[in-house]
């Protein structure tokens, strides 16, 4: 008969334990857990903490009798193991409780040890305001200091996934919130221009942002920095890593990897085929570039958990190692990160290439379209995919899986273009984000659209003696935000303009998300240009990467932040001026944008009649018929449809003056 011991629970542990009992209804299985609790959402503890999970008891997966009961598993909770004998094949334990000693005998062993939060060497790091996220316990006591202390004030050490979270959770908790973060912006596995996205996000509430530096030592109620700053803190959350538990696999003579973490085979094997792994602990072989990595998530340690039961009853299953697919919400804004990046992928060796595209979730024209970002990460030479990262309020998850997918299958951008999303104006486009960025990448591979990452125009600038920067957004986005020194050309007026345009000084060209961009590009490079990049994503990378972490050769204005609190909706009500008297404005100038449009922006002395309020007949324009009437909207679509409108009601003068930025260079 088999003798599972496994030691370790939650994720990889008791997945094994309900796997190898599915497997074989005679094996004797033994669980044994450090800690009091053997299965638990540890990726829940944050939103406890938040108020968004409203019941502790709803974080418990299974209890030691629940699943005694349910799968025939003997179970010891706070049970140390002190050693593992691989030449007798027991295990010695200690209770630490009463300190009872024990003895277990195994066929086959299943290390499931997790690993711990990092403890920095820092001074005041022990206090009692001091605390990591990791147990129900460490969940427990940060609640508790919450409601007894009523603390004001918090800094989150850590700007990774749980530091985020956490800063979330302490801001609906009513705190003021500081996150510090040792490398150049939060979320440091992302690329800069992601991680600006969240930075945004977490502005907006109110929560400080201190990159580039790290807490030097903890006081009763502030941190102290290396920048020479100090932050009031009333509490402390330490979030700066997770090492993997390998002491006893150590002593028991099982090899360590060249990643640090407990060396396994395909089979999940360790050195000793009798004992295997699973979870945090091990390292394994990315799925991507196939080097060893310690990847500590939730998904990968269920799936080890499953095959290392498998075969630790004399299956074959192999795993294929992990993608790293990894995604956070930080209020309602949601990033996320799968394969490799790009400078891992050039790291490894790879000549890859990255695109960028922002597009909306579903179609714009259904209510509530949201943009959502691609970041496509691709072998120059075969196309095929290998990471990327997206972002967004809505939509980010679902495109995150699809280049998980890609990567996985080893999909080419090409492949990618052709493939058929689901679609329905509610829930998509007709061309996906996805197949947006697989074009933009082909184009880009194949000579016809030449890109430039945001994250390489410092490198790109600084080996150009003269560089034009063209800035073919329309005239009210150029004022608000702008790269200094770039020359503002609305695509509308590009083609009149040529002539004034050198045909030999190299041009980076931006839109606002890169698709006029590239409309740009062609156009310049139709007209002899010889050389013409379009920086990928526009200004909305060029914004996000600077507030994240800055360029060196070149200034970008800032957008404003917008303020947000939790549980606030802010409506916003604009009057538009839809009846004229015949006494008013000689030469009348209708835009038939939305309000929305109206607002960010509009020719002097002009009326907003949105087109459909003009279809509607829900204005009042007076009786002379003969008055000049000059509309316009974003691009002249809109506006040509209003000319047809106001022709067949008499009026005899009306002008379709195309785009606003048509109109400000008109008129």
């Amino acid at each position: 008969m088999e003798r599972i011991v496994i030691i370790g629970g939650v994720a990889a542990g008791a997945t094994a334990a309900a796997k190898a009992r599915r497997l074989s209804p005679d094996a004797q299985i033994t669980m044994i857990e450090a800690g009091p609790d053997i299965s638990f959402a540890n990726c829940g503890l944050p939103y406890y903490i938040a108020g968004d999970i409203d019941s502790r008891s709803k974080l418990i997966l299974q209890s030691p009798e629940s699943f005694n009961e349910q799968y025939q598993v003997e179970v010891h909770t706070h049970t140390l193991v002190s050693a593992i004998n691989r030449e007798t094949k027991k295990v010695q334990t200690v209770d630490s409780r009463n300190g009872s000693k024990n003895t277990f005998e195994y066929t086959k062993l299943i290390l499931a040890q997790g690993g711990r939060p990092i403890q920095p060497d820092l001074k005041g790091s022990n206090a009692e305001h001091v605390f990591s996220l990791w147990t129900l316990e460490d969940m427990d006591k940060i609640d508790s200091h919450l409601k007894n202390k009523n603390p004001k004030t918090a800094v989150v050490v850590g700007g990774g996934f749980i530091g985020l979270e956490m800063v979330e959770a302490l801001v609906k908790r009513g705190l003021k919130v500081n996150v510090v973060e040792k490398m150049q912006h939060v979320m440091s596995l992302m690329e800069a221009e992601t991680a600006g996205f969240i930075t945004r996000e977490l502005r907006s509430f109110g929560v400080g942002i201190n990159t580039n530096t790290a807490v030097t030592k903890i006081n009763t109620s502030s941190v102290e920095l290396d920048n020479g700053k100090t932050l009031d803190a009333d509490m402390i959350i330490l979030s700066i890593g997770v090492r993997p538990t390998l002491q006893l696999a150590k002593d028991a003579g099982l090899a360590i990897g060249e990643a640090g973490g407990l060396l396994v085979n395909d089979k999940l094997q360790t050195s000793d085929p009798d004992i295997f792994a699973a979870g945090d602990m091990v390292e394994i072989e990315h799925r991507v570039n196939g080097l060893k990595v310690r990847i500590p998530l939730a998904g990968p340690a269920n799936r080890q958990g499953r095959i290392a039961a498998e075969n630790a009853l004399g299956g074959k299953h192999i795993y294929q190692g992990s993608i790293g697919t990894s995604v956070v919400r930080v209020f309602e804004a949601v990033a996320g990160t799968t394969g490799l990046s790009l400078k891992q992928a050039r790291a490894a060796g790879i000549d890859a290439d990255a695109v960028v595209v922002h597009k909306e979730h579903h179609t714009s024209y259904y209510p509530g379209a949201e943009t959502v970002s691609v970041l496509l990460v691709f072998d120059k030479k075969t196309g095929v995919v290998l990471g990327g990262q997206t972002a967004g309020y809505k939509g980010a998850d679902k495109r995150l899986d699809v280049i998980a997918t890609a990567c996985a299958a080893k999909l080419t951008v090409s492949e990618i273009a052709d493939i058929d999303f689901a679609y329905s104006p509610p829930i998509g486009t007709a061309n996906d984000a996805m197949n947006m960025a697989a074009y933009v990448a082909e184009n880009k591979m194949s000579g016809y659209s030449q890109s430039i990452m945001v994250s390489e125009l410092d490198n790109y600038l600084e080996t150009k003696q003269q560089v034009i920067v063209l800035d073919v957004r329309d005239v009210f986005a150029h004022q608000k935000s702008k790269m200094n020194g770039s020359y503002h050309l609305p695509i509308e007026m590009l083609q009149s303009n040529l002539e004034r345009i050198p045909k030999d000084i190299p041009i980076l060209v931006y839109d606002e998300t890169g698709k006029k961009g590239h409309q740009a590009l062609r156009t310049l490079v139709g007209s002899g240009c010889t050389e013409v990049i379009n920086i990928s994503g526009g200004h909305t990378s060029l914004q996000r990467h600077a507030i994240a972490a800055g360029f060196k050769y070149l200034n970008m204005d800032i957008l404003p932040i917008d303020k947000k609190s939790i549980g606030e909706k802010v409506t916003e009500e604009t009057e538009t001026n839809k009846n004229v008297s015949d006494s008013e404005l000689k030469r009348l100038v209708i835009d038939v944008r939305t309000q929305g449009e109206f607002r960010g922006g509009a020719f002097p002395d002009a009326i907003n009649i949105p087109l459909d309020d003009l279809m509607a007949g829900k204005a009042e324009l007076g009786n002379n018929k003969e008055r000049e009437i000059i509309v316009y909207c974003a691009s002249g679509a809109r506006s040509a449809y209003a000319q047809q409108v106001l022709k067949s009601r008499g009026f005899a003068n009306v002008i379709n003056g195309g785009g606003i930025s048509a109109m400000m260079s008109r008129y």
